[in-house]
């Protein structure tokens, strides 16, 4: 039994990953959008996002999790929705941490393309 547990979201260009784990970071259940019946371009969508978020909760309801700290990382079109997603699955929120990665410089980019 958990009363908190903490949700890493990863919102990929192409995918969003949601995944339960402890505070200590072992993972308990999780859910994407490939997992929740989406196939193809429809994995991007946010409407999938939100689906996916709901059925990562329900994977994970014998835990008896109330609470969560969310972590999002990546900025694609299933961040907003996986967190509401969260929400309308009637889990309380305690905190929303971006830990997306910011590059300083990074790599170089590839050739601009003539046409």
């Amino acid at each position: 039994r958990l009363p908190v547990a903490r949700v890493c979201i990863h919102a990929g260009e192409n995918n969003t990953i949601v995944t339960f784990t402890d505070l200590e970071g072992n993972k308990i259940g999780g859910s994407s959008c490939g997992v929740a019946g989406f196939k193809g371009t429809r994995k991007s969508t946010p409407y999938a996002a939100k689906v996916a978020a709901e059925t990562a909760v329900t994977a994970v309801a014998g835990y008896g999790i109330e609470a969560v700290h969310v972590e999002v990382k990546g900025l694609g079109p299933g961040r907003e929705q996986a967190i509401r997603g969260l929400q309308s699955a009637g889990i309380n929120l305690e905190s929303i941490i971006d830990t997306t990665p910011i590059r300083h410089g990074g790599c170089r980019p590839c050739r601009r393309r003539r046409v």
